[in-house]
């Protein structure tokens, strides 16, 4: 797929993001927003997934292992046909099935439950581990927020798929820099993450993670790279496609109000159309 409709398929994401955390009232917008390149590409180039067929059991994998940025995966799904992009609306209304963090048992395409920081990694580990031994050739793809590997049962999972040698596992940090209590370097830094990894014996690539070009190599790279697991250090914006909430920490769980919202989805309208 072209650059430029990649582009077209994220402004969507965006708008469904802005879209469904104003209907909710509440939500974690900015961290969607970052990682909406990387969602958009996972999605619509790189995953064996099929809307028709949630729980293929030949499908790759994926866990949002940083759950609260749920909008931009519901977006993501929405919008490749798992269900109605008019759902977004109700997302974390009560009783709905799009709650705050992912539902495997009520969401199609949601592969695990998860929004507990630090156990997404985990649960995508044991799926790499339970292809190999199934002798399986799917993928497992997990994103993690920087904020969130402070967790250390991510060094846990991350000691164990580095021994294990699962070369299967793809691993993305959306390194936007900000997490809910300021910039992460401040708050208790994981820096140097590539370094980190590396120590667990991962095979580590920095790309920026708005750029299609550098994600596509970076995919590329983890599929050809054998022996060991990859990580993806995805270097983003926060709030990436809306002016105000771009590399604003408060934008990190709040929703827009009315003026907001309007602002907002000019700006992304205005985007979409430079796109035509």
């Amino acid at each position: 797929m072209e650059n430029i409709e990649l582009q077209r398929i994220a402004n969507k994401i965006r708008k469904g993001i802005i879209i469904s955390t104003f209907h909710a009232k509440s939500g974690h917008p900015g961290g969607s927003l970052s990682a909406t390149e990387i969602f958009t590409y996972l999605f619509f180039e790189e995953m064996k997934v099929d809307p028709k067929n949630p729980r293929d059991p030949d499908r790759d994998r994926f866990v949002l292992s940083k759950g609260h940025c749920a909008p931009g995966y519901y977006a993501a799904l929405a919008l490749k046909g798992f269900f109605p992009f008019s759902d977004l609306e109700q997302l974390r209304h009560t009783d709905f099935y799009l709650q705050g963090h992912p539902d495997m048992k009520m969401v199609p395409g949601v592969d695990m439950s998860s929004g507990s920081l630090g156990q997404g990694v985990s649960a995508a580990v044991g799926m790499a581990l339970a292809g190999r031994l199934d002798k399986k050739d799917y993928r497992v793809y997990a994103l993690l927020g920087d904020g969130e590997i402070e967790e250390g049962q991510v060094w846990e999972a991350a000691m164990f798929a580095g021994a294990r040698k699962l070369d299967n596992l793809t691993l993305i940090i959306d390194n936007n820099n900000l997490q809910i209590d300021g910039a992460i370097g401040d708050v208790c830094s994981p820096y140097p993450i590539d370094k980190k990894f590396e120590a667990f014996n991962f095979h580590t690539i920095n790309i920026d993670g708005n750029d299609y070009d550098e994600i596509r190599a970076a995919m590329k790279e983890a599929r050809e790279t054998k022996g060991m697991p990859t990580v993806i250090i995805a270097k983003t914006l926060k709030g990436k496609g809306v002016s105000f909430m771009e590399g604003q920490v408060d934008w990190h769980g709040k929703a827009t109000n009315e003026e907001e919202f309007k602002i907002a989805m000019d700006e992304l309208e205005k985007a979409g159309e430079a796109l035509e």
